[in-house]
Formats: C-alpha cells, sequence, structure tokens
C-alpha cells in the first residue's frame, strides 16, 4: 500500500483524466485507503502554499509580455530583419525561420508561443516560395523549442521555484545550449542543401535595405537585452523583470508598432490571465502531489534503483536523459519538471552532479518532448497552421531533430557548455 498512489496515479493518468487532477485525486485515494484521512488537510495546504509564491509571479507576467508582443507584431519585423541578412543563401528561407527564433527566444519563452506567432508568418511564406509543406512545418518545430531554452524560458522558472535552484543561474546556463541548437540547426540546413533541392533564394538586401530592417526591429531586440541583462547581472528579481518585460511589450504594441489597440488589452489580457491560472494551479497541484512523494520516500527508492544500475556519474546521467526523452513523448514538458524534479534530481546531486548543469539539462530534454509525437504540443501547432499530418512532420524533422538530440547528449559529457557563463556570473562555485 506504501506505492498505492503510483499506481493510481498512472490509472488515471491512462484513462485520460487531466493530469492536474491526477495529482491530487491519486494522492487523497491513496490516503483514504490507508486511513490517513487526517492527512488530506496537507495536500489542501500545499496547494495553496505552492500558488502563494512571489518568485513564481514572474509566469504570469512573461506570459502577458509573449502575449503582447505577438500582437504588437514583433514577430513580422523580426523576420523581416532576419531575411535581410540570411535569406539570400540557400534554403534561405529556413535559415530565416531558426535565426528569427533565436531572436524571438528573448521575449517569449514558449516553444509554443513560438510556434504559433513564427509559424502564421514563416509557413505560409515558405509554401509560397516553393518549399514543400513538410519541411516549412518541420523546420518551424524543430527552431521554435529554441524559445523555451534561452531565457526567459518559463519551464526554468518551474524548475527554479520547485527545487529551490537559482533562476538567474538557470538563465545564464541555457544560453549557450539555446544558441548552440541554432547553429546546428543552420549547418543541418546548409548540409542538407548538398542533398535535396530547395526553391531559388530571395535577393540580396542592400546596405540600405538592411539597415531599414534593423531600425524597424532595433526596439523588438532590446528587449531580451533588457530582461536577461538585468536578472543575470543582478539589477532586479526575475519577477521584477517580467513585470518590466510586460509594460515594455506593451508600450512597443500601443505606442511604437501601434498594432495593438486599446480595445484589444482586455482580451489579451484575459487570454494571458486564464493560460496564468491554469499553469498556476497545475504547479500548486504538483507542489502537493511533491509533498506525498516525499512523505513516502519516493526519491530514496529511485535513488536506491538508480543507484544499483551503476555508480558511474556519467551513465548514470546518460540514462536518466534517455529515460526523460522517454517521458517526454508522453507527458507535457510542464508537468513532467513538476513531477519528476523532485525524485530525479537528489539523485543526481547526490552523485556530484552539479545542480544548475542538472536542471538545465533536464529542462532541455523535456522540451524535447514537445516535437516529438504523440503528444508534442509543438507538433500539434504546426499541423494545425500548415495542415500537415503530423508524423509527416516528424519524419521529415528526424535529421534536425537528431542534431538537437546530438547537442543534449553534448551538453551532458561536457558540463562547460552549460556552467561556464553561470560560474562567471557567480552562480556555481
Amino acid at each position: 500500500m506504501a506505492f498505492a498512489y503510483l499506481w493510481i496515479f498512472l490509472a488515471l493518468l491512462l484513462v485520460g483524466m487531466p493530469i492536474v487532477f491526477v495529482m491530487l485525486i491519486a494522492p487523497g485515494i491513496s490516503m483514504l485507503l490507508e486511513g490517513r484521512e487526517t492527512f488530506l488537510n496537507l495536500l489542501f495546504q500545499r496547494l495553496f502554499a505552492g500558488i502563494d509564491s512571489f518568485p513564481l509571479m514572474a509566469l504570469p507576467f512573461f506570459i502577458l509580455a509573449g502575449e503582447l508582443m505577438t500582437a504588437g507584431g514583433v514577430t513580422t519585423r523580426i523576420v523581416r530583419f532576419a531575411e535581410t541578412l540570411i535569406g539570400h543563401r540557400k534554403a534561405g528561407l529556413g535559415q530565416v525561420s531558426v535565426t528569427s527564433s533565436l531572436m524571438l527566444a528573448g521575449g517569449s519563452g514558449s516553444a509554443v508561443a513560438d510556434a504559433s506567432a513564427l509559424g502564421s508568418v514563416m509557413i505560409p511564406a515558405m509554401k509560397k516560395s516553393g518549399y514543400t509543406n513538410r519541411f516549412s512545418a518541420a523546420i518551424t518545430a524543430a527552431s521554435a523549442v529554441i524559445a523555451s531554452i534561452i531565457p526567459p524560458s518559463g519551464l526554468f522558472i518551474l524548475y527554479a521555484f520547485i527545487m529551490n535552484v537559482s533562476v538567474a543561474g538557470m538563465f545564464a546556463g541555457g544560453i549557450v545550449p539555446g544558441i548552440l541548437i541554432g547553429i546546428g540547426l543552420m549547418i543541418a540546413i546548409a548540409v542538407m542543401t548538398k542533398f535535396r533541392e530547395f526553391p531559388p533564394t530571395l535577393p540580396k538586401a542592400s546596405a540600405r535595405e538592411k539597415w531599414t530592417a534593423f531600425v524597424s526591429a532595433f526596439l523588438p531586440l532590446l528587449t531580451p537585452v533588457i530582461l536577461i541583462g538585468g536578472i543575470v547581472g543582478g539589477i532586479f528579481t526575475p519577477t521584477e523583470g517580467a513585470a518590466i518585460a510586460a509594460f515594455y511589450a506593451l508600450i512597443l504594441g500601443v505606442f511604437i508598432t501601434r498594432e495593438i489597440k486599446l480595445t484589444d488589452l482586455p482580451k489579451l489580457f484575459g487570454k494571458a490571465a486564464l493560460s496564468s491560472a491554469v499553469i498556476l494551479l497545475l504547479v500548486g497541484a504538483a507542489v502537493a502531489f511533491a509533498s506525498l512523494v516525499s512523505l513516502k520516500g519516493t526519491p530514496q527508492l529511485v535513488s536506491g534503483f538508480i543507484l544499483g544500475i551503476t555508480d558511474n556519474p556519467k551513465l548514470l546521467f546518460l540514462i536518466v536523459v534517455l529515460f526523460l526523452l522517454a517521458v517526454g513523448t508522453i507527458m507535457d514538458a510542464g508537468p513532467a519538471i513538476l513531477i519528476l524534479g523532485p525524485i530525479l534530481a537528489p539523485v543526481m546531486i547526490g552523485v556530484g552532479v552539479d545542480p544548475i548543469h542538472f536542471a538545465v539539462v533536464m529542462s532541455i530534454t523535456l522540451i524535447m518532448g514537445l516535437i516529438t509525437p504523440p503528444l508534442g504540443l509543438v507538433l500539434f501547432v504546426v499541423s494545425s497552421i500548415s495542415r500537415e499530418r503530423i508524423e509527416r512532420i516528424a519524419w521529415e524533422m528526424l535529421p534536425l531533430f537528431l542534431v538537437e538530440i546530438a547537442i543534449l547528449f553534448a551538453l551532458v559529457y561536457i558540463p562547460d557548455l552549460v556552467l561556464a557563463l553561470p560560474r562567471a556570473l557567480g552562480y556555481v562555485a
């Protein structure tokens, strides 16, 4: 009976119950079966304690900032600037898609939001230029994951809150991996041009056209500079930075690009509030579930099982990453981080893996699940935009996905790819 909650948890997941209810009902039923009804109060206390957190307020503000930037026409300006820089190269619009994702990543913080905003612009443009529907959707999906890796990342904030890891340290640790994935995808596209025929490239932009596009995109591109520089530099906290980002996006959309009308604001704020409510309720439920996980000694059980396989830290790390890749195919990244973080992190830290190193790699591994079938949310977004079947997009994306997996393994075996910048900034000893 000690681990009955795990079997109840899995059973409820299999019948399709929403994860937020599973995380509350499974431990509740387990307590009733064990005759420990008094512990039910603990679940409700932990639920509200999980939501009542000042650092967690960063999430609603980042979500609002993303909504305002999307509605404010930021995406089209950044895409146009990217086109003037590299649109003339082979498979130019594919390269533009990756470059635009790198530029947009510092504002949205969400792969799903990036896929929606960028896909709505790039997929129709690529199809019009002669690219196949599958390739247009595949490159958009593959590059969208960068938005959840380069700060500000909503998933990094979730992990940092649950595991009490420095948000700024994780943000610093995510910069190099995000850039590496972008470079890797651009190299992969360049190699693909040697074996596949792509439509004619765009005309090379003149210096005047580049300057005009840069001026148009300059203020939106300042968002990550202000945000990341302020948080990592210790000028303001992540929560304060999120509020500043939302306010800056509001000013951009209403007064600079003038794409947002005052009458649009209630709808945008309402949409952000609804998304925030869903996430905060999920976090509260995860904190309640984690309290039972700890009470039952599950981390110690998992630790004993994993350490029974091998005591080699690198091999253990690889096994955990492979496990998380499998989890990412059947569970969204947010719930997976909330559920598995408290179980796996103590094990890996116990064998000598740096907390920030594991935090960043675990988050990136689960982010990869956003582009893997059958439940990858980013795949669903680009599928709905392109009207292409998910399995065809996934097959087309396979070479790009393998490049991202290769970079992920490099992050495991070369810790300095993650830790060099946090160490230089004083977040790692």
